[in-house]
């Protein structure tokens, strides 16, 4: 019996039948086993869904941290240890003692259910206890003047709830839209606006509303730091359902499902004023806490070059524990974003057993993705080594293999040179780089690599790529819609591919090494809004 097929005889033991792939080496397939194991540890139910600050999510910590010395990475956080504390906010909103409606101009209150219509976010900022503005609808609430589109322009949004629609003017790049999503809440808060509702076409629902209002009892958080924060305390945030947000237009002259229509072609909308205030009374509970972002380092070999850092980043929190769902309240969040961490920890482990690169590879392990990018929003403002080091960084998260490795999405790969970097590595591989297919969920901007994008380092998010209409992109569809932020995203899930993850981390290995030990750094394209010199260009 050849050694190939002796160990992929002991992975079938191991392993789910369905996860067993029918090619790859030796050491591709004991990997594999290494990536599993650490997916089921991360995943596991002992971790009760890895809440951020919560004793299962740093039971998680410190599995990582012990998988961190097993590689051999030396400690990067603060006072030499792995860790960086990150000072937080978490803040619930009581559905049940909190209540909204429409107010007509006779005074007239029409009761919106909060079990049903509306979802009050918790995420950004501590809520105002009452509010009650004017409504006006501003298309898709994206400032982007330098692509000859302003939804801002000529609209008075003091002290008004400003209404926004998914989706974008067509024809700007899909990083552009999305870095709206952020900016949107900013400019907001700047234009003296009361808050914001979002609205969803119902062709662009991404998870189901009935998870979504599940989801809604949780918690959210937000930096304890002010300064670090997008939008103003007090302010108002919401979505509607798609089937509530017809009643938001009533009396306008306009209606949901024409709007919802042009949003699905990317058309131009029309900005007015709606007929309605909103009167919201909101109680929420909020408290203090920290939680830990992990940091460990694999020293460069060069002595100039690894003063330099090219990080590898994945989020360990999920959403904890939950309302059930079928009889299960723990949101395992196997693959989100287990599966990225045990990606980082495997190239990792790739890394330093080969030549050390020339520049420092700095592994980092964020916590609070989930409520916002707290975590990496935290260290890119705040590393733990110093900040004119940090030259790229590479993130993993969700990676979804469900399907055989054929194509990369390498998100932002048009705002800078870490793009042709990973198109060179892609064909040395037989693989391709593929466009976002869904541009509207607005992806860029909802990973940790964000973060140092905005901070105004050349970042990518690494994930299997997909086609629309090929098999991968019905997979992803369904577990999008059926697993994603659900109890069902645990261990037990059919169709995992553990040896095609590790084709993924190849590709990584080699786009880490290629970044690390290039003359130059990453820079940015010279048409992207993302790099200096600070610029308001398509802001």
């Amino acid at each position: 019996m050849t050694l190939n097929r002796l160990i992929a005889g002991v992975v079938a033991l191991v392993l789910p039948a369905y996860a067993v792939a029918q090619s790859g080496t030796a050491q591709d397939v004991s990997r594999s086993v290494r990536w599993w194991d650490d997916v089921k540890a991360i995943g596991s139910d002992a971790n009760e869904g890895r809440g951020t600050g919560t004793t299962g999510h740093l039971r998680a910590v410190g599995y990582v941290e012990r998988r961190f010395r097993e590689i051999g990475l030396a400690p990067a956080g603060a006072q030499a240890s792995y860790r960086q504390t990150v000072p937080l906010e978490e803040q619930t909103i009581d559905h049940s003692a909190s209540s909204v409606s429409l107010i007509d101009q006779s005074g007239t209150k029409q009761p919106l259910a909060l079990d049903r219509d509306m979802i009050i976010s918790a995420y950004g900022g501590p809520r105002a206890a009452a509010t009650e503005a004017p409504l006006v609808f501003i298309g898709y609430g994206m400032h982007l003047p330098a692509f000859g589109h302003d939804d801002f322009a000529g609209v008075d949004l003091r002290g008004k709830i400003a209404v926004a629609i998914s989706g974008g003017p067509p024809n700007i790049p899909a990083p552009i839209k999305a870095n709206q999503r952020k900016e949107r809440l900013r400019l907001l808060g700047r234009s003296g606006a009361a808050g914001l509702i979002m609205l969803t076409s119902p062709n662009m629902v991404e998870i189901p509303w009935s998870r979504q209002l599940l989801l809604a009892r949780q918690s959210q958080m937000y930096l304890s730091d002010r300064s670090l924060r997008d939008i103003p305390d007090g302010f108002f945030l919401a979505s509607m359902a798609p089937d509530s947000s017809e009643a938001l237009f009533a009396g306008s002259g306009h209606d949901f499902a024409s709007l919802a229509t042009a949003a699905d072609t990317s058309a131009p909308l029309p900005k007015f004023e709606l007929s309605y205030k909103l009167g919201a009374t909101v109680t929420a509970r909020r408290r203090r806490l920290t939680s830990p972002n992990l940091v460990a380092v694999l020293a460069g070999s060069d002595p100039r070059l690894a003063r330099e850092y090219v990080i590898l980043s994945a989020h360990l929190d999920h959403v904890g524990i939950g309302p059930e769902v079928d009889g299960d309240a723990i949101y395992n969040g196997a693959i989100d974003d287990g599966s990225g961490v045990a990606s980082v920890l495997d190239i990792a482990a790739r890394l330093a057993a080969g030549p050390r690169p020339k520049r420092s590879i700095l592994v980092l392990i964020v916590t609070a993705e989930e409520p916002g990018l707290l975590g990496s929003t935290y260290f890119a403002r705040f590393p733990t080594v110093p900040r004119q080091g940090l030259v790229a960084n590479l993130n993993f998260d969700t990676l979804l293999p469900l399907w055989p490795l054929t194509e990369i999405l390498a998100q932002g790969d048009g705002e800078s040179s870490l793009g042709d970097n990973a198109r060179t590595v892609a064909a040395r591989q037989g693989l391709r780089l593929v466009p976002d297919p869904l541009p509207h969920r607005n992806s860029f901007v909802r990973t940790d690599q964000y973060s140092f994008v905005r901070a105004g380092i050349p970042a990518l998010a690494l994930k299997f790529g997909f086609t629309p209409g090929s098999e991968a992109f019905r997979l992803e569809q369904a577990w999008r819609a059926n697993r994603y932020h659900a109890p069902s995203d645990d261990i037990n899930q059919p169709g995992i591919m553990p040896v095609e993850a590790i084709r993924l981390d190849d590709y990584a290995v080699a786009l880490a090494i290629d970044i690390a030990n290039a003359p130059s750094r990453p820079r940015w394209t010279s048409d992207s809004i993302f790099g200096p010199p600070a610029t308001e260009k398509g802001q």
